[in-house]
C-alpha cells in the first residue's frame, strides 16, 4: 500500500533544506504537515513520525485489549463502535453524547489523528469515518495495527493515557455520508456508483440479516475482505488453520486498483454494508486509491431494507414463524441440557 513512509519524509525534508534560503521555514513545515497527513492509510514509520509531530493516537479496541498493552500515548474510549453507536439501529448515538465521550478523552476531530486497532479489522476505519463525519480532515488509519507494532518489537504500555478533556461542539460533514433518502433518490443515476461491501450471500439475499434480504439496485458487490492479501484469513483464524493475521494486510496498490477497476474515481461513490461498519473500511481504501467523492451509507442495508417501498434486487423476506420455531427448538434443547446437568 502506498503510505507516506520514512523515506518519503526524509526526501521531502532534504529538498526543503536544499532550498531553505528561498522558502520561509514556516511554509516549509506547513508543506511537510500537509503531505504527511495526505494518506488515508499509513504504515508504522508514518505513525512514529506522526507521534513526533504531536499527533493524537486513538486505540479503538475493547478495554481489556487496551489494558493488556497499547502503543505508548494512545488514548481509548473503549470499543469505539460499541460506545458510539446505538445497539439496535447501529447508527451514531446523539451528537451531544459523542461530544461528551470524545471530549472527555481529549479526542478533538480538528487535530491530526491516527487510528489503530487489530490488523485488517474494520474498527479503526470506523474511527476514521467518525472523525471525518465530524469534519476532521487530518486523520489516517494504521491498517496493520497493534500486531505490526508488536512484530517490529516496539514497546507496549499498560498505563492508561489521560489527555486533558476538551469542550467539543461537533457538526456533521454531510459530504462524507449518505442517508437512506439520498440513496433511494440516486439509484440508477449516471453520476453515482454504489458499492456493496457485504458477503456474496448477503448481496444475493441468501443470508438475511434485516427485515428483508437483497441489495440496492445496480450496486456492485465487492466484499471488504477482498482488500486483504488473503480474504479468507479471518475464517482460517476461526478454524485455527493459521495462527497469524498477516493475511489481513492490504493487497498491493496495483492489486487494489484491479479490484476496483470497474469503478470511476470521478463519480460519487456510495459504500454500504449491513450497518456502515464494513463499508467504512472499503471507503477508506477507496479514498487512499484516489476516489474523489466517497460517502459511507451509514444506515446501510439495515436502514434500506426497513424502507419497504425502496427498490431492491434479489429480495427475500425472513420467515418469522420458522425463525421463532427454530429459536424455541434451541431453547428446548438448552433447557434439557440444563436439567440433565442438574440431575448429574
Amino acid at each position: 500500500m502506498h503510505c507516506f513512509s520514512r523515506d518519503n519524509y526524509s526526501s521531502l525534508v532534504s529538498v526543503l533544506r536544499q532550498y531553505g534560503k528561498r522558502v520561509c521555514s514556516g511554509v516549509a513545515f506547513a508543506l511537510i504537515a500537509n503531505v504527511v497527513t495526505a494518506s488515508t492509510i499509513v504504515d508504522r514509520a508514518s505513525v512514529e513520525q506522526a507521534l513526533q509531530r504531536g499527533a493524537l493516537l486513538w486505540d479503538v479496541r475493547a478495554p481489556a485489549d487496551y489494558q493488556k498493552g497499547h502503543v505508548p500515548g494512545a488514548v481509548s474510549i473503549g470499543d469505539a463502535p460499541t460506545v458510539l453507536r446505538d445497539a439496535n439501529r447501529e447508527d451514531f448515538i446523539s451528537v451531544a453524547a459523542i461530544e461528551r465521550i470524545l471530549g472527555g478523552a481529549g479526542i478533538d476531530p480538528s487535530r491530526e489523528i491516527v487510528v489503530y486497532g487489530n490488523r485488517g479489522t474494520w474498527n479503526p476505519y470506523f474511527g476514521l469515518y467518525t472523525v471525518q463525519y465530524f469534519g476532521g480532515n487530518r486523520v489516517s488509519v494504521y491498517h496493520d495495527g497493534i500486531e505490526d507494532w508488536m512484530e517490529a518489537g516496539k514497546p507496549l504500555v499498560q498505563i492508561e493515557t489521560k489527555l486533558p478533556p476538551v469542550a467539543l461542539k461537533l457538526t456533521v460533514d454531510h459530504s462524507r455520508v449518505a442517508s437512506t433518502r439520498e440513496v433511494i433518490e440516486k439509484v440508477g443515476k449516471a453520476g453515482v456508483q454504489i458499492v456493496d461491501a457485504r458477503t456474496p450471500a448477503e448481496f444475493q439475499g441468501n443470508d438475511i440479516r434485516a427485515i428483508r434480504g437483497g441489495h440496492v439496485p445496480g450496486a456492485v458487490n465487492i466484499p471488504y475482505e477482498q482488500n486483504w492479501r488473503e480474504p479468507d484469513t479471518l475464517a482460517k483464524l476461526g478454524k485455527k488453520q493459521v495462527n497469524s493475521s498477516v493475511g489481513m494486510s492490504l493487497k498491493s496498490v496495483d492489486e487494489l486498483h484491479k479490484l476496483y477497476a470497474g469503478l470511476d474515481k470521478d463519480k460519487e461513490t456510495i459504500v454500504y454494508c449491513q450497518s456502515g461498519a464494513r463499508a467504512s473500511e472499503s471507503a477508506g481504501v477507496l479514498q487512499q486509491l484516489g476516489f474523489k467523492n466517497v460517502k459511507v451509507y451509514d444506515s446501510s442495508w439495515l436502514g434500506y431494507a426497513g424502507e419497504l417501498n425502496a427498490p431492491a434486487e434479489n429480495v427475500t423476506f425472513v420467515n418469522v414463524g420458522a425463525l421463532l420455531s427454530r429459536i424455541q427448538t434451541l431453547q428446548n434443547r438448552l433447557d434439557a441440557l440444563e436439567r440433565e446437568a442438574v440431575r448429574k
